[in-house]
């Protein structure tokens, strides 16, 4: 029985053989971070774009919030394409550049440029909430992850750990996420997906095929435009369709493929869920309710969270070169700082002592968070350097690199948003 949260009222249950997968995926999750960092964009159209540079016209949409999406704006649509349906709000100035006095605010939306090293800063806080309330994690991009629940719920109160999953997101971090629980990988993304934005629905294993049933072949996980286009044309319209049709045509137009999509339809998907490699990273971090300016209770949390995460790095076999901190100032300005490491070590002493010397410069000034990370992590066996061994080489490691977006606790890998180039969910 895992040792995570789980809801109460709960007995275990041996004899639960489906497993419970959530899939959980943010909102729009480039702007939901720039309405973190901007409350008064809540609510107001929001455009983030790839190359795109404040006033010009270049680069595609990375993510167009609900609002703008309503103007015909769309995930890699080109910048220049998005301002023909979206102007920029700056236009209503007259002393911008792009002045229009034909416009209307209602008419107008706001643009922003890609700031990955923040997002995944906020992405690292969420993936610190899914490895708290599951066993298992595979994050699959910057803004999605499975989940294995099967031991930390039922099937009879699936949908209240979902909520609690969503609440928990919403609460600490401030971001809104769908999630999707069913049986499968693949049923939990489709699940995750049906009922956007702010989505919560639950495939329990007996409802699975009629749930996928009425479903247009497009939705099934991992169909495209392309191979639904090809679908419709052998006349499968809905994974019902697929579901009943004759596997081996299917084979022979898609190969293997073809065998994989037609048991997706019937609901058949074996696959569990795993992590996805080595995690590059191990952060721990916690907020104060308010801002904190005294020193104590700030330097009190930068130890607990360093004891933190020096005990998942021994207790996942790995060594460190590389120790963080980070600073969130009000209303959320991040700031990181890192010092690395002559070898890979496993010191917890180490690490507190310090991530007490980096955040020194922050002891006096108001925080609302606070984070210790180890990084440049090895899991093969090595010789472990020592403490003894360097600790009087301090003023020899590398410099403090000033303020950087954190690259997210348990950081895998750093992923794109979405699956598809630049497409969200």
């Amino acid at each position: 029985m895992a040792d995570g949260p789980r809801l109460p009222g709960i007995e275990d249950d041996e004899d639960q053989e489906d497993p419970i997968v959530l899939h959980v995926d943010a909102d729009c999750f480039y702007a939901s971070c720039e309405r973190l960092r901007e409350p008064e964009l809540r609510g107001e159209p929001v455009v983030v774009g790839m190359g795109y540079e404040p006033g010009e016209t270049n680069g595609a949409v990375a993510t167009a919030s609900y609002e703008a999406r309503e103007f015909g704006v769309e995930s890699a649509q080109a910048i220049s394409t998005a301002l023909e349906r979206l102007p920029r709000r700056v236009a209503l100035d007259p002393e911008d550049d792009d002045y229009d006095p034909e416009l209307d605010e209602s008419e107008t939306g706001h643009y922003r440029p890609v700031d990955l090293d923040y997002y995944e800063s906020v992405a690292s806080e969420v993936q610190e909430i899914l490895h708290d309330c599951a066993d298992v994690v595979r994050e699959v991009s910057i803004d999605e992850a499975y989940l294995e629940v099967t031991d930390r719920t039922a099937w009879e109160v699936a949908d209240g750990f979902a909520r609690h999953v969503k609440d928990r997101i919403r609460r600490e971090v401030g971001i809104v996420v769908s999630v999707g629980a069913a049986p499968t990988m693949s049923a939990a993304k489709i699940a995750s997906d049906f009922d956007k934005p702010d989505g919560l629905t639950v495939v329990r294993p007996g409802e699975l095929r009629e749930f996928l049933a009425p479903l247009e072949v497009d939705l099934l996980h991992g169909v495209g435009p392309v191979t639904a286009r090809e679908l419709r044309e052998m006349g499968l319209e809905t994974a019902g369709d697929v579901a009943a049709a004759d596997p081996e045509p299917l084979v022979e137009r898609f190969g293997e493929r073809g065998r994989e999509l037609y048991d997706r339809a019937r609901g058949d998907d074996d696959r569990r869920v795993e992590p996805k490699g080595d995690p590059k990273s191990f952060s721990r971090e916690s907020a104060f309710a308010e801002p904190v300016a005294e020193p104590e209770p700030k330097y009190e949390q930068i130890e607990t969270l360093a004891a933190a995460v020096a005990d998942r790095a021994r207790r996942e076999g790995a060594l460190y070169r590389t120790v963080g901190v980070k600073a969130v100032e009000p209303p959320f300005e991040v700031n990181t700082r890192e010092r690395s490491l002559p070898g890979p070590v496993d010191e917890p002493e180490l690490v507190e002592r310090i991530a007490r010397e980096l955040f020194a410069e922050f002891e006096r000034e108001p925080v609302r968070k606070v984070g210790v990370r180890v990084a440049n992590l090895e899991f093969a066996a090595a010789d472990q350097t020592s403490l003894d061994g360097w600790a009087g080489t301090r003023d020899d490691a590398d410099p403090d690199p000033g303020p950087r977006s954190e690259v997210g606790g348990d950081d895998r890998s750093r992923p794109g948003e979405g699956q598809s180039s630049l497409e969200d969910f």
